[in-house]
């Protein structure tokens, strides 16, 4: 068996220097709209959204009539200005706001053009802060929502339960067993 060399100390062994990792605590189940933020942040930054409020808020944020006839576009932040010395005396008083491009069609960006500032009321006043600075019309047509599929159920999709005792559970299972089957149907 080899001695250390006289004069220095023996190697500690990485796995000794770090401490072992505590559990994290459970705080119970999370539900599934609190990992969205997470999930969708680097899609939302490519257009300068830097939190998904602004588009999943958007009829709470200008009002259902406003949502129906406007889409935020992107956000444009401006360059971060030069900090300024000492010696100039002039203190930043925060980051200025943005420049959010908004889609209208056509006919209706002339009456949005007139709603620009109070627009930028409406969302500066929902954030707390400055965030808007100015509101860029883009006239273009707004992305119309898929259509929904109805399922129609039919007598062979009905799926009887006579096992299941609660009158409102056997109902309900019966109809989700009715539209399982008619999903599947309609996928064929």
């Amino acid at each position: 068996m080899s001695k250390p060399p006289i004069g220095k100390p023996p190697a500690k062994s990485a796995k000794a220097a770090v401490p072992p990792a505590k559990p994290k605590p459970f705080f119970g189940a999370r539900t599934l709209g609190s990992f969205v933020p997470a999930l969708t942040r680097k899609a939302f930054e490519k257009y300068g959204f830097s939190a998904a409020t602004l588009i999943t808020d958007w009829p709470a944020i200008v009002g259902r009539d406003l949502a129906l006839q406007t889409s935020p576009e992107k956000l444009k932040w401006p360059r971060q200005p030069e900090v300024p010395g000492d010696d100039a005396g002039k203190a930043i008083k925060g980051r200025p706001g943005a420049t959010l491009f908004l889609r209208v069609e056509g006919p209706r960006a002339l009456e949005i053009e007139y709603k620009r500032a109070q627009l930028a009321d409406r969302i500066n006043a929902y954030f707390g802060y400055r965030a808007i600075a100015d509101v860029r019309i883009v006239q273009a047509p707004l992305p119309q929502p898929k259509p929904r599929r109805v399922v129609t159920r039919i007598a062979s999709d009905l799926v009887p339960l006579p096992a299941v005792q609660d009158e409102g559970l056997r109902t309900a299972l019966e109809k989700l067993g009715a539209g399982i089957k008619a999903k599947k149907r309609m996928l064929k």
